[in-house]
Formats: structure tokens, C-alpha cells, sequence
């Protein structure tokens, strides 16, 4: 072998050998900021952060100082906040029977009062070993899943650069990685409060996952509003103890604490394959679990529905993309991508501007900042596809049949604006043989200097 042939050999190795390390060393360096996550060096978190991520940000209060036990923990909160000790005396912790130890305050949250730390899902699991290892191994699931939501938050791109009372408002939801009172209500963690679906729906509504309105508009649903004040809610969420199911019964199967394990369509938002050999198992999944109340025949063309509807759909997304991307590749987006502010710590954007177009483009991260026609694709993509999916995941065929006209006025709606582009590009070209460049216009002004030097 000529010494030529080994230098090209040695070469790649060589660099392969730098950049893996060098790559480790990069992230650890991200995470060592004031903030949290990759850009924690590119953002200061509000104080309200202590609550939704208190691992990174809780601190104790000073105005209280000495080492307490169980009993004067309450002794003195009872004048203090005698709400959460009354909810605290209702629950298990209070009165755990079969000779076990009274579970105080201090179990919790410790007891050096200069040192108080809030119950996160991994002191809760010091207990409740089982619930907490099937939390944790939700992860290997992916996106997404309650495990990682905190992890997708964070580390988002657009989570430096929106303002922080939005990523606040976006924590109260994505903190349910990060401390189980997002399920089971402070101080009483009542395991039937959390079997209801309005434990779920305090997250899981709005226009990007309306499970709230497709599950309470189904049969299902209408059944539970109906009866569910009167079904014994200490029940295990097991065949034959509810009339009807609720989120926890159909996606805690046998109150298993992961949500993830039969996700075949990824929330609704990414196209698969509902057919690989992992999928065939969830579709199994699901229908031994429909079949609780349903025949087995009947749940398989519940699911084959579901199936076809999300093929529906995808067809129409990927025609309202491909138009998007075309107008991309004739400078047609308007402003285009280096004409409007790039995200601060995307580097390579400032240097490649590119407009990202498509979930496995990046969509979810460019929903803002973005021109007129893109957000429309986006909303048509996260806001009218999602209403059609969660319907036809719910039952809710009134829901479907209005998402999907959603999506076929916003397809109209983007050809139109296509062609509108078309035109004034080529009139432009005729009058000024170029394209003018409104770059001035968008890279500066109040809402983006206030974020850059605000956030």
C-alpha cells in the first residue's frame, strides 16, 4: 500500500478521533451556563422556573433557618398554609396504613429549611420504585413522551430566542418530566384524581392537541360527562372497573406510568410507516385493549380508519410543502430566509441562510420568525392536522370532517399566495431586473432587540 493510500486513511481517522471528544466536550460546555439544557449559556430563566424545572433552578428560602422534624414541619404549616396541610392529612401519606411510617414533609422535601428541595420524579421514586422505573424507561420511545418533554424544551432552538413569558407558559406543560405533581394534585396525590381525564386535559388542550374537546365529544367521552361523577374512581384502571374509558385507562394501560408504548403516529405530526414490526405489535396492543369493550374486528377498523385518514392527510401536507419548496428554490419567499433575524445560536444559519420547510426539514422549530406563506403551511400542519388526527384517535368524527376542510381552504389559501408571489417576483425582475431586499425592514426593531437583549 503506498504511503499516499495511508495518509488518506490516517487523515479522517485522525479528525473522527478530535471531533467525537471535542463534540462531548462542546455540550457539557452548553450545559454549564445560568440557564439549562444546550443554550443554557444563552439565557436566563425566570424566577417562576424554580417550579417547573426544580432541579436546576429550585433554592430554598433563608427566611427560616434550623433542621426540622415531621411533626413540627405541620405544627407550623397549619398556620402557615393550612390548604396543604389539610389536603396532605387527606392522603395516604398522612395515614399509610399496614405499619408503615407516617410519610411527613420532611420525607419530601427534607429537613434543613435552608435547604428544602421540591419533590422531583426521582426523589418520589425512592418510594415509588416501580412507577418511577416505568416512567424513566419511557424514554427509550422518543419524542414524544412526558419522560423527555423537558428535554425538548430546553433544548429548542426557539426556546433562546421567544420571549421568556412565552417558554414559561410552554414549562407549566413540559415540566410534567420533571415533578409528578403535574398528574397527581400537591400534598394529597390522590391516584384517583389522576385517573380522570380533567388531571390530563390541563395540558393536553388547545389548537396543537385538542384531546380534550375530540375525547369529551366521542362516545366515550359523552358517556363519562354523563355518569362519571357517580363511577368509583379508587378502582384500578383494569377491564370491568369503568363504564368507559378515560385518557389514563387507554394510555396507562393497567396504570403502567408510560404514555408512550403504543404510539404508532407520533402524536400526529410525522408521517410513518403504520405497518413496520414495532407498529404491528402497538396495533395488537390496541386491540386487546378496545377489545376490553369492543370486538376485536371492530377495533382493527377503528385503527384502519385511522390509518387512512392520516394518509389523507399527509398527501395534502406534503402538496402544500412541495409548493413551498419550490418557491424556495426560485427565491420566491419573501422575506427570504437571510432577510429575516436568524435564531442567535444558529450559527450555520447565519452563514447558510435556508428556509426550513417540512417536519424533517425542521418545521417544528421554525414556527415563528418565519414569512407569511410558511406560517400558513404551519398552522395547516400543526393546528388543522393535529384537530383531524386527534378526532380520528378519539372518535370524534365532527372533528376530523372540520380539520380536514381546514386543511383543504389552507391548501387554496397557499396556492393562491403562491401565485400571487410568482407574479410580483416576475414584475420586479421586469422593472428592477432584481428582487428588492427587505432585509433593513426585518432584522431589527423593538420585539427583537427587547428578546436579544432581554432574554
Amino acid at each position: 500500500m503506498s504511503r499516499k493510500r495511508v495518509r488518506y486513511i490516517w487523515i479522517p481517522l485522525i479528525i473522527v478521533l478530535i471531533a467525537i471528544p471535542a463534540g462531548f466536550f462542546y455540550v457539557d460546555w452548553s450545559k454549564g451556563g445560568s440557564g439549562a439544557g444546550l443554550y443554557s449559556r444563552k439565557w436566563v430563566p425566570e424566577a417562576v422556573f424554580a417550579y417547573w424545572n426544580p432541579d436546576d433552578f429550585y433554592r430554598s428560602v433563608d427566611s427560616v433557618m434550623g433542621e426540622f422534624e415531621g411533626e413540627q414541619c405541620i405544627s407550623c404549616h397549619e398556620a402557615v398554609t393550612p390548604g396543604i396541610v389539610k389536603d396532605w392529612r387527606a392522603s395516604r401519606h398522612s395515614r399509610p396504613g399496614d405499619g408503615k411510617d407516617t410519610v411527613y414533609c420532611s420525607a419530601c422535601h427534607g429537613n434543613n429549611h435552608q435547604e428544602l428541595h421540591l419533590p422531583t420524579p426521582e426523589v418520589c421514586g425512592g418510594c415509588h420504585s416501580t412507577q418511577h422505573a416505568q416512567f424513566v424507561d419511557e424514554k427509550r420511545f422518543g419524542f414524544p413522551s412526558h419522560a423527555l418533554a423537558m428535554e425538548r424544551a430546553l433544548d429548542a432552538e426557539h426556546f433562546v430566542d421567544k420571549p421568556k413569558a412565552e417558554v414559561t407558559a410552554c414549562l407549566n406543560c413540559h415540566s410534567v418530566a420533571s415533578k409528578c405533581d403535574s398528574c397527581h394534585t400537591r400534598h394529597r396525590f390522590n391516584a384517583a384524581e389522576a385517573r380522570r381525564p380533567e388531571a390530563c386535559i390541563t395540558c393536553h388542550s388547545g389548537p396543537p392537541h385538542p384531546d380534550d374537546e375530540t375525547y369529551f365529544a366521542s362516545a366515550h367521552g359523552q358517556l363519562y360527562l354523563a355518569e362519571g361523577e357517580r363511577w368509583d374512581w379508587s378502582k384500578p384502571l383494569r377491564k370491568g372497573n369503568y363504564k368507559a374509558p378515560t385518557c389514563a385507562y387507554c394510555h396507562m394501560d393497567q396504570g403502567r406510568h408510560q404514555v408512550a408504548d403504543k404510539s404508532m403516529w407520533k402524536f400526529g405530526i410525522k408521517q410513518i410507516n403504520p405497518l413496520t414490526s414495532g407498529n404491528e405489535v402497538k396495533r395488537k396492543q390496541w386491540v386487546a385493549l378496545c377489545s376490553d369493550c369492543h370486538e376485536e374486528d371492530w377495533s382493527r377498523q377503528q385503527l384502519a380508519g385511522l390509518d387512512a385518514e392520516r394518509r389523507q392527510a399527509w398527501s395534502k401536507l406534503y402538496a402544500a410543502e412541495g409548493i413551498l419548496k419550490q418557491l424556495r428554490a426560485d427565491g420566491l419567499l419573501y422575506p427570504a430566509a437571510g432577510e429575516r433575524p436568524p435564531y442567535p445560536n444558529d450559527w450555520l444559519d447565519s452563514i447558510r441562510p435556508r428556509a426550513r420547510i417540512g417536519f424533517f426539514e425542521g418545521q417544528a422549530s421554525a414556527f415563528y420568525n418565519v414569512s407569511p406563506i410558511e406560517r400558513d403551511y404551519f398552522e395547516m400542519w400543526y393546528f388543522d392536522n393535529l384537530g383531524a388526527y386527534k378526532g380520528a384517535a378519539h372518535g370524534d368524527a365532527g372533528f376530523v370532517l372540520r380539520g380536514h376542510e381546514a386543511m383543504d381552504q389552507a391548501l387554496v389559501a397557499i396556492e393562491a399566495a403562491a401565485a400571487k408571489l410568482r407574479r410580483l417576483g416576475e414584475m420586479e425582475k421586469k422593472a428592477q431586473a432584481r428582487r428588492p431586499d427587505p432585509a433593513a425592514l426585518w432584522l431589527s426593531g423593538e420585539y427583537t432587540e427587547f428578546n436579544r437583549e432581554r432574554n
